[in-house]
């Protein structure tokens, strides 16, 4: 057969170059086109869905709709933390100890304890509260709200109720009362009814005013007492008795002017035991009055709130408010405690403002607010950028909203707003992880069709995100067994060409592990098996011709099963070199040099038999358990040099780029490998162990050469050795591992062995295309 003339052979890899560009181009665009719109219009009409969701939720006023803008107000409050509250605002707390400890007191010795005798037992006599009324407006206190309902005549004792009677007629215009909204149940059905204090009690001028405040869905207390009445009527049809509520009727009593309230939610100051509170039964105590209480002085124009906060009865008088310290489980309040914020709130002028009170101006707000804010996020090119892009506006809308409530009293729908955008952000990002799942289901489908298509595993293999998914093919093939006798164990490795398994050679005493490459040819034709046989078996020749040397594997055997190809190896057992080198520790300059002499032993042989590596990278070298030595493993990327003159007026060479990112050099990368090409892979392996950056993130210079000496402590000489392994201009890298070797010999003052010299030195073999009339379309190797 005639001689085929180089430009043909060139033409026929440039030709393979290009359909597998194309091939790739076609996998991956699978979805790129068609699908890509498709997604991107999902994506769309999901994000115009939440805002449309988030629309008509926030304009349904659902209790729903209501509950989580409340845990909004409540995080607000969280984030807050306490306010000053106001000094002219005392409570006088009946809490356990008001109720326990004078009884204590008392019965241990009612001579010494003789002033506690009023409050000996529980409940406290009228008399108890006509005492300290007397006390306080004595002692200078500007009104006295009581927040219990006195609704029912002492009849056994009604002395006590006199004495109560006699201080109201004395100073009722500085005295409210407590009145109350209760729930009546009858067999004609359940009704409300406002009981007022009895009759003998409301004299003089004594303020009345109902205790209740209207209860959110999520029973916390966050609206003034003033709305109560309303929510009666919204709920049963009640339309209830004309009385201002307790704090309104105190602050009318009191003659403190305040201003006409702007909002209708209560301004909390903090959570329980915020504002300034004494224990009942200490005004009883002659020591305390006179010493912690200066005689009455620290209650001299306050108003002061008598109240319950000790739970006489479980669930009485006590909510939960959205000040807390815990924002999931809020802590409840005392009744008198509400009270005290509420008319802080009044007498401030620091209303809580919805001004968006209306469930259709609220979703208006949100479909300006979340549809401003997806139409920006969908002008975004990609999802990730879309999903961070709605993070942020949520995030500002949040900010936005706890200013407005902090310094402005202001609260204006938050918590369905943030939701809704966050979901638009999420509807890109789910879109897109879809189709990057498809994308890759489609690129496996591919691989499973033309699974012994070499082009379709290149394109797997440089796509680190699809080794994965290769991976998890390959597993499925467990447990199969090859020529009759080797077993596979797990699955080692896959790569464009090859994949590598762990097997058993059931044949041998013990079931010895070995390595299994399956070689992959282009595709199955007649003609291009024939040709990937003979080149299969050539390489096979090769490697069992390097397999002698004592720092390569050896080759075992090597088989064709159902038009697939099959090496043996040896199984080195020991520890691959990237885990004695990482960008985690740095290595020594003598222990580079005898770490570089020993590869550059095993590169002299593997030259001297007219091979080039092509994938010299520290997981393909280890160091065996049995002596240390580095073994130099992977030969699946081998090119078998041939020497022939193709013509004598030009030499050409092609083949496809083949290596690792940061160790293949540019020639390498182009198709032109050469033997300086796997002397400068060597060293990049010594400069990441010098410096523990790896190859490909270090930094180069205008001329392409890397910037390395700043980042490691080397000798001088040393440093121009690696530069110059390492150089862009394989021209000037050293020609040789001879030449190496031999120099790093001289830097450490060590005597070169002479029987390196036996090898055959290529280093000015010219590289050229096999020489065959046969060779396929796209290359074998």
């Amino acid at each position: 057969m005639a001689e085929e003339p180089a430009y043909n052979i060139t033409k026929k890899y440039v030709s393979a170059a290009r359909k597998l560009f194309s091939f790739s181009r076609q996998a991956t665009s699978t979805v790129s086109a068609r699908q890509f719109k498709m997604m991107t219009r999902n994506g769309h009409l999901l994000s115009g869905a939440s805002v449309v969701g988030a629309v008509l939720l926030a304009a349904s006023g659902s209790g729903f709709t209501t509950l989580i803008e409340n845990q909004a107000e409540s995080l607000f409050y969280l984030l807050r933390g306490k306010v000053t509250p106001p000094k002219d605002i005392v409570i006088l707390a009946i809490d356990n100890e008001s109720i326990s400890r004078p009884k204590e007191s008392y019965e241990i010795d009612p001579v010494k304890y003789g002033y506690l005798e009023p409050l000996k037992s529980f409940p406290f006599q009228r008399r108890v509260y006509s005492q300290v009324i007397d006390k306080l407006i004595q002692a200078g206190a500007r009104h006295v709200g009581v927040s219990i309902l006195f609704d029912s005549p002492n009849r056994f004792a009604e002395a006590d109720d006199k004495q109560l009677i006699d201080v109201l007629q004395r100073h009722g215009d500085k005295v409210t009362l407590a009145a109350l909204y209760e729930k009546f149940e009858l067999p004609q059905g359940d009704f409300w009814q406002l009981v007022l204090p009895h009759q003998k009690f409301r004299t003089g001028s004594t303020s009345i005013g109902y205790t209740n405040f209207p209860l959110e869905i999520d029973n916390k207390v966050q609206k003034l007492g003033s709305l109560f009445p309303k929510q009666l009527a919204a709920q049963d049809g009640i339309v209830p008795s004309v009385m201002p509520s307790f704090d309104q009727s105190l602050l009318l009593a009191a003659n403190i002017k305040y201003p006409q309230p702007k909002g209708d939610r209560i301004y909390f100051y903090g959570e329980s035991q915020t504002f300034h509170t004494f224990s009942f039964w200490n005004v009883f105590e002659p020591d305390f009055w006179d010493t912690n209480l200066q005689g009455g002085k620290v209650f001299k124009d306050k108003i002061v709130l008598i109240g319950f906060t000790a739970r006489v009865q479980e669930g009485e008088d006590y909510y939960p408010v959205p000040a807390s310290s815990n924002w999931l489980s809020p802590e409840k309040m005392s009744g008198i405690e509400i009270h005290a914020n509420a008319i802080a709130t009044l007498m401030s002028g620091k209303t809580i403002v919805a001004p968006l009170s209306n469930p259709l101006q609220q979703g208006l707000f949100v479909l300006v607010l979340v549809g401003g804010c997806t139409l920006i996020i969908a002008r975004i090119k990609r999802s990730t950028n879309r999903f961070v892009a709605s993070l942020v506006f949520g995030i500002i809308w949040g900010g936005i909203s706890y200013s407005l409530f902090v310094y402005g009293q202001l609260i204006l729908p938050t918590a369905i707003p943030i939701m809704a955008i966050s979901t638009v952000g999420i509807c890109y990002l789910g879109t897109e992880v879809f189709r990057d799942k498809l994308r890759k289901s489609q690129l496996v489908s591919i691989l499973q069709k033309h699974a012994s298509n070499r082009v379709v595993q290149e394109i797997i293999s440089q796509q680190e995100d699809l080794k994965d998914l290769l991976g998890e093919r390959l597993k499925e093939i467990s447990g199969k067994v090859l020529d009759g006798r080797y077993k596979i164990v797990t699955v080692l490795g896959s790569g464009g060409f090859s994949e590598t398994y762990i097997a058993e050679d059931t044949r041998l005493p013990g079931n010895p592990l070995c390595v299994v490459k399956q070689l992959k040819p282009v595709n199955n034709k007649s003609e291009q098996l024939q040709v990937a046989r003979r080149l299969f078996k050539s390489e096979a020749q090769t490697l069992q011709m390097l397999g002698n040397y004592n720092q390569i594997p050896q080759l075992l055997a090597y088989f064709e099963e159902e038009e697939e190809f099959y090496l043996v190896q040896e199984y080195i057992i020991g520890r691959p070199l990237n885990r004695e080198i990482s960008n985690c520790e740095r290595l020594g300059e003598q222990a580079v040099i005898e770490m570089l002499k020993d590869i550059l032993q095993t590169l002299i042989f593997v030259h001297s038999k007219g091979v080039i590596h092509r994938d010299i990278k520290p997981s393909n070298i280890i160091r065996r358990k049995s002596d240390g030595k580095l073994v130099l493993i992977d030969f699946g990327a081998v090119k078998q040099v041939s020497t022939q003159v193709i013509n004598s007026q030009e030499q050409t060479a092609f083949t496809i780029g083949i290596g690792t990112k940061g160790y293949a050099p540019r020639e390498q990368c182009l198709g032109y490998p050469q033997y300086s090409s796997d002397i400068y892979a060597v060293g990049m392996i010594g400069i990441f162990a010098l410096t523990g950056i790896p190859p490909h993130e270090l930094p180069v210079d205008e001329n392409q050469e890397l910037k390395w000496t700043d980042k490691a402590t080397t000798s001088i000489g040393f440093t121009k050795i690696l530069n110059k392994m390492v150089v862009d201009n394989h021209h000037s890298r050293y020609q040789s591992a001879t030449e190496v070797l031999q120099a790093l010999h001289e830097l450490t003052g060590s005597t070169f062995p002479d029987h390196y010299h036996l090898f055959t030195d290529n280093s000015s073999t010219t590289l050229l295309a096999p020489d065959d009339s046969d060779a396929p379309t796209e290359p074998w190797n």
